[in-house]
């Protein structure tokens, strides 16, 4: 039982960092623009948050710097991306890249390999829930999460509204949909597509936040380990859908959480367990595209 309830706490603790990135990149996703740079605008919001509460120990100003920080790659991604109409895979790739080159400089010049929070209070930042905590069971699973942590299975329903519910989120999708429609009902397509980017940038921040600051307490560079890529692959089998994307995203987390507490159990062989969550990544893309595939050919025929 023990086991059990440390592995569906751990599922939140894993699935929330994936589930803002998911939910900031759908809206590209949704307007017709992949956002590889998820991966990178994740790992500079770890580590501004990180960085700029070492320096000043301020939450607020860490949380305003890191998702300020994070949207000017936002920025540079769109301006590139859809004003110059670069090629967005490169865009994104070179993102990712110069987001780990600029902590990894950082860090050079900090004359260390990591930037740990000695005094920082971990425990502090988790919100028990009073009546929920007392719950047998569900109680120690659901309550004694951070603040961001909650806000990533909220945000699932207000982007749903978002999405689903306001005039932007349809003329997102109407831009993504076809670009001629929107400019013939007098749509400014750049702004959108911009807009969408952004959302996915603080999305990003807070998920990168999330990872390093409230969870760990400390950053160490390409720590977001593929959580970016993982996003996009949930993103792309949910078809962009906030539901459907973060059912996904908690998915990978569940392998994630597996990994974690079943390698206690493997003795040796625990390093195997760590490729759990790519291998499930791998196979769910398999099978979407099949199942995708089998269905354009059944309307097809």
């Amino acid at each position: 039982m023990q086991l059990l309830q440390s592995i569906l706490y751990d599922c939140i603790y894993h699935s929330a960092p994936i589930i803002l990135c998911v939910l900031g990149g759908m809206f590209a996703y949704n307007a017709n623009v992949l956002n590889i740079g998820l991966e990178g605008m994740m790992l500079n919001g770890a580590f501004i948050s990180v960085l700029t509460y070492y320096f000043t120990q301020n939450m607020l100003l860490t949380l305003v710097l890191t998702i300020l920080s994070t949207l000017v790659y936002g920025l540079v991604f769109s301006f590139l991306g859809v004003t110059l109409k670069g090629n967005v895979i490169i865009i994104g790739l070179a993102v990712n890249m110069i987001s780990s080159a600029v902590a990894g400089f950082v860090l050079v010049i900090m004359n260390s390999s990591n930037i740990i929070l000695q005094e920082f209070d971990l425990n502090a930042l988790k919100i028990n829930i009073p009546i929920i905590q007392r719950i047998p069971f569900i109680g120690s699973i659901v309550s004694g999460h951070p603040p961001i942590t909650y806000i990533s299975f909220l945000m699932i329903f207000l982007m749903y509204v978002l999405m689903y519910h306001t005039k932007f989120g349809i003329y997102v999708r109407v831009v993504g949909e076809s670009e001629e429609a929107a400019r013939a009902i007098g749509l400014h397509i750049d702004f959108y597509k911009y807009a969408a980017i952004l959302i996915g940038a603080v999305g990003c921040a807070l998920g990168g936040m999330n990872l390093s600051l409230e969870r760990l307490g400390l950053y160490t560079n390409d720590m977001a380990a593929g959580r970016g890529f993982i996003a996009i692959a949930a993103i792309y089998c949910g078809q962009g859908k906030p539901v459907q994307s973060s059912i996904y995203a908690i998915l990978f987390g569940l392998s994630r959480s597996l990994a974690v507490n079943l390698s206690v159990y493997a003795g040796n062989a625990s390093g195997l367990f760590d490729c759990f969550p790519y291998i499930l990544m791998i196979i769910v893309l398999a099978a979407s595209s099949y199942v995708k595939h089998k269905s354009i050919k059944v309307r097809g025929f």
